[in-house]
């Protein structure tokens, strides 16, 4: 009896191991739309740039923010609105987050700006969401528009 149990127990372990299932790959979902885009900008000064107003912004360090925009800045499309008056607009949207959370994606090339989402440079994909955009301007980068729309 004791034979039979013992061959039972190793024939169990070695068939047990034998069959494994192979788990179904789950297919991808709520993946972003990846655009084909140009490379992202590594100048080191434009990354340091976009380091001090990421910085500048979670702090909402408001002069800094101002010594980083160009005097037109652009914050409204629809009615538009440019210059004076950006961060009381951003205060009573509650849009801090909002820019917060755009500067943390990547800047791709439109035009003669450095934007981000990535997806408003590419107009196959018809982005409309909030976007910053950026410029070089006599020789430093300048924060230039952060609009929705």
């Amino acid at each position: 009896m004791k034979k039979i149990v013992f061959f039972f127990l190793i024939g169990a372990l070695a068939f047990g191991g034998c069959a494994k299932s192979k788990k179904p790959d789950k297919p991808a979902v709520n993946k972003r739309a990846k655009a084909d885009l140009r490379a992202e900008n590594t100048d080191v000064d434009f990354q340091a740039f976009v380091g001090r107003l990421k910085q500048a912004v979670s702090s909402h360090d408001v002069n800094a923010i101002a010594g980083m925009m160009t005097e037109d800045f652009g914050y409204s499309l629809n009615p538009e609105k440019s210059g004076d008056g950006v961060f009381k607009y951003w205060d009573e949207n509650n849009l801090w987050p909002e820019l917060e959370g755009i500067l943390t994606e990547k800047f791709a090339k439109k035009d003669d700006f450095w934007v981000a989402p990535p997806q408003w440079a590419d107009p196959t994909l018809n982005y409309d969401g909030y976007r910053v955009g950026i410029k070089r301007v006599k020789g430093s980068w300048k924060f230039v528009y952060f609009v929705n729309g």
